[in-house]
């Protein structure tokens, strides 16, 4: 039976199959009780607010500057309407995608997040457990306080995400480290070649590594939830979390303690043609906004770029990425392209992949749902996100992906959508 259909009743007045139904349900357990009541991935936005301290949630929740790009991400899917055809047999429908040969049960997987074990439990784990059961990818961002080699013996779906110098000997040292763990797809992430004006960081009270002050402690014991079943628990079962990817290890709690971060502002394209000689799988940059940038990255044999504005954390006013997609779809060819910025429903989703998108990227709302649920509160979410793209399918009369074309989009408030397909 087709995801999303409904069983008609035998002769007998019952459910074909309803008594191994009702075993099923019985054999599974009940969500917890803080998911009850989220309905949808913007729920765990305010279930979060209340349950982490201040300022992780604001590190979390925040853009950079003025959060002019935050803003825009959300704001560029409504200006997009849909325009469904009916009275088609939309019973066949399926969400399978094949990214990098790769088949993968929906269109979309969790984006790289630094420090997800401060905001939850083991939240890398949690996240790349429930990304991996679901059979989707979760990427781990070398800016993680869980080690490379444990993320990816918990998933064998993970991807994982770097931040790198424009320096041969770090460059090398990095893929042979993530290659020897056996991961098969690198992204590396081109957007930062310096750290973004994060001024809401200041004005919460974070910063890394995190300063022990009275403020901090205060934020953390009026967070109970949190600091027992976070921080305390974290302490207790590895010790004080440090930035196991990089070198050196810095601790996330310290006095004095510096991160180096390397020269990044000379990072080039001739590191990335170093990187796909060296490395033997597939390569995506991630934080591609022009089309002159994709065309130059197909022609230096990238496999996939991920259209995105770090989700409106570095420059503050570029480009919403689903703005930007269509013109790069277009450059692409034969290149994946993938997008991040925004997407909170299964509408965006099929609204993505309409406008040239092969697959889709979240990251706040599963780190929300890891820090309030864990790997349950993960699962919850991939679940609401999949029933939202399958329902959506149906009504718009669409029974593969591939169906999602411009022709099923149209200007919301009249006009054009400001893209270009040329």
């Amino acid at each position: 039976m087709t995801k999303g259909t409904q069983a008609l009743p035998d002769a007998s007045g019952s459910a074909p199959g309803a008594a191994g139904a009702a075993d099923a349900a019985r054999a599974t357990p009940a969500p917890p009780r803080v998911l009850r009541n989220v309905l949808a991935l913007d729920d765990f936005e305010a279930a979060a607010r209340s349950h982490l301290p201040r300022p992780i949630f604001g590190y979390v929740a925040g853009g950079a500057e003025t959060n002019a790009s935050l803003r825009s991400n959300r704001a560029a899917w409504d200006e997009i309407a849909f325009v469904p055809r009916t009275l088609v047999d939309v019973s066949g429908r399926t969400q399978q995608t094949t990214l990098f040969g790769r088949a993968y049960d929906a269109p979309f997987g969790i984006a790289p997040m630094g420090l997800a074990a401060l905001a939850a439990y083991s939240g890398d784990v949690a996240l790349a457990r429930a990304a991996a059961a679901a059979n989707l990818p979760m990427i781990l961002s070398e800016a993680s306080l869980t080690a490379l080699e444990r993320v990816r013996q918990a998933a064998p779906t993970a991807w994982f995400q770097a931040y790198l110098p424009g320096e041969t000997g770090a460059i090398t040292h990095l893929l042979e480290r993530a290659a020897r763990a056996g991961y098969d797809t690198l992204c590396l992430t081109v957007d930062v070649p310096v750290a973004a004006n994060r001024e809401n960081n200041v004005r919460s009270g974070f910063q890394t590594p995190l300063r022990p002050t009275l403020r901090l402690a205060w934020d953390g014991i009026v967070r109970p939830r949190w600091l027992f079943g976070t921080f305390l628990r974290t302490l207790l079962a590895h010790g004080v979390p440090r930035f196991e990817n990089r070198r050196p290890r810095v601790p996330i709690l310290s006095r004095t303690a510096q991160i180096d971060r390397g020269p990044r502002d000379r990072l080039a394209w001739q590191h990335v043609e170093l990187m796909r000689r060296l490395w033997q799988g597939p390569l995506v940059l991630k934080g591609i906004l022009d089309r002159e940038d994709a065309r130059i990255a197909r022609e230096s044999g990238v496999d996939g770029v991920i259209v995105s504005n770090h989700g409106g954390r570095q420059l503050d006013g570029a480009v919403a990425p689903l703005r930007a997609l269509p013109a790069i779809a277009a450059a692409a060819g034969g290149m994946t392209v993938m997008m991040d910025g925004g997407v909170r429903r299964g509408t965006d989703v099929l609204k993505a992949l309409a406008l040239g998108a092969r697959f889709v990227f979240l990251g706040r709302p599963f780190l929300y749902a890891a820090a309030i649920a864990g790997e349950a509160g993960v699962r919850h979410a991939i679940a609401l996100l999949e029933g939202e793209i399958d329902r959506d399918m149906a009504l718009l009369g669409v029974n593969t992906l591939a169906e999602m074309r411009p022709a099923r989009l149209a200007p919301a408030r009249g006009g054009e959508f400001l893209v270009t397909r040329s």
